[in-house]
């Protein structure tokens, strides 16, 4: 059985310790915010992140290119291993489409013929995209060929469901998500919007309710539907700098549903660009998406 390595991008959120421990190489999407760059190499911290954007500051971000791609795939690929990328959704961002040219012209250059790439779109975001991942860990670590992890990803990433609620309309608005005068009317009577992402790995409003508490209750209720006839051990849960919110949820979902764990990080700057502070997002696997 050929070595190789599970590899994924920065929109996946997941714990720094948890990359570190596991070992995963990861390809690094950038952001710009009050003229300066930052990426995995030159990072910002991310509560600094957020409290620039609540004073105002306004991110823009950038997808990975097919040289960053390549060069990343190339340098697990001299050490002898092949490479299994699991992707940031193509309804998000052209990174997918990224991998998949570098992975081609390393294919069409012949640099590496014995070594293979493979690159997969999860359709999935934020710590959607990193339970994802942590499912391929867990097989890669169990002993499952690179074959088998990439089948069971391709057969079950429609099963992995993505709930989130966001704080602040006016985010969804700038990124073209909800209309200005629904941006303005939803903030003036407190209504929060329910979303999820859909089998295109594109961010859908699905339901919207008055006030903070019940938007969270309402993920969790959203999940007790979706989870029927699905085990889950594990929940992932991300916030964009509302740990307390992040707790509640937590909280309701070991009382409703008896889990016990879960892995619970910020959204990174380059999501959190487009969503903002106050977000909170639920991820778990079941049906319908």
């Amino acid at each position: 059985m050929n070595s190789y390595v599970i590899m994924t991008d920065n929109m996946a959120d997941l714990p720094e310790s948890y990359i570190q421990e596991h070992k995963l190489p990861i390809l690094s999407l950038s952001y710009v915010i009050d003229g300066e760059t930052y990426d995995r190499d030159h990072p910002q911290d991310v509560k600094e992140f957020y409290s620039r954007m609540r004073s105002g500051s306004m991110p823009t971000t950038s997808q990975a290119n097919p040289q960053q791609a390549k060069e990343l795939f190339l340098s697990c690929l001299s050490k002898g291993q092949d490479v299994l990328y699991l992707a940031f959704s193509s309804g998000l961002s052209g990174t997918y489409n990224s991998g998949r040219i570098a992975a081609a012209e390393i294919e069409e250059e012949q640099l590496y013929p014995e070594r293979k790439v493979v690159v997969i779109d999860t359709l999935s975001a934020s710590l959607g995209e990193g339970l994802l991942v942590h499912k391929a860990v867990q097989m890669k670590e169990a002993g499952k060929t690179m074959e088998e992890v990439a089948s069971w990803v391709e057969e079950n990433k429609l099963h992995l469901c993505h709930n989130f609620t966001v704080d602040d309309l006016f985010h969804l608005h700038r990124g073209g998500r909800v209309s200005k005068a629904t941006a303005i009317l939803g903030t003036v009577i407190n209504i929060k919007p329910l979303l999820h992402v859909d089998n295109e790995g594109h961010l859908i409003a699905i339901g919207k309710v008055r006030g903070r508490k019940k938007s969270l209750a309402a993920l969790v209720d959203r999940m007790g539907e979706q989870m029927k006839g699905f085990e889950n051990t594990e929940v992932f849960i991300s916030h964009g700098d509302c740990p307390e919110d992040a707790g509640y949820v937590e909280k309701l979902v070991r009382e409703r549903f008896g889990i016990e764990d879960f892995i619970i990080n910020e959204v990174g700057p380059t999501i959190g660009a487009h969503s903002g502070p106050g977000t909170m997002a639920l991820f778990f696997m079941g049906n319908p998406r």
